[in-house]
């Protein structure tokens, strides 16, 4: 039995320091895997854009913040109302919808109606069935 606080004879503490040492050497190849991953994702979903559903610019709460502009959760159903949109037909297009949003502006407010008006004109809708084409729906 060892006593006291003296130095320990023969230590071997550097065996197996891989088990107890985590590293990041696979860091740059994982960058880059994602990179390709989301290449294909984007390839794949085509038409579709690949940034996920299209997202209001708001600005930033409180005074320090609010000359920034970021992205938003939806666009207010009073934003849609005036740019011809359902509210339905909005959520199944890519476009996010937040009720509980409200405009505070009439700048912002215009903002994001031209985001939306670019955004349907850019739109490309095909048909359920072949041959049969609806109000809106793409004819190529």
């Amino acid at each position: 039995m060892v006593k006291h606080n003296n130095v320990i004879p023969g230590q071997h503490f550097h065996k197996d320091w891989a088990k107890r040492v985590k590293t990041w050497f696979g860091q740059p190849i994982q960058k880059k895997i994602r990179r390709d991953l989301r290449k294909e994702k984007a390839a794949k979903n085509a038409p579709r854009p690949s940034s996920g559903s299209l997202r209001p610019l708001v600005h930033c709460p409180t005074q320090k913040y609010n000359s920034k502009v970021k992205l938003g959760r939806g666009f207010t159903l009073e934003e849609l109302k005036a740019a011809g949109i359902n509210r339905k037909f909005a959520q199944t297009v890519g476009i996010a919808v937040d009720h509980r949003r409200t405009n505070k502006c009439e700048e912002s407010l215009s903002t994001n109606v031209d985001r939306l008006k670019s955004y349907k004109a850019r739109l490309v809708i095909f048909p359920r069935r072949a041959g049969v084409f609806k109000n809106g729906d793409s004819s190529a």
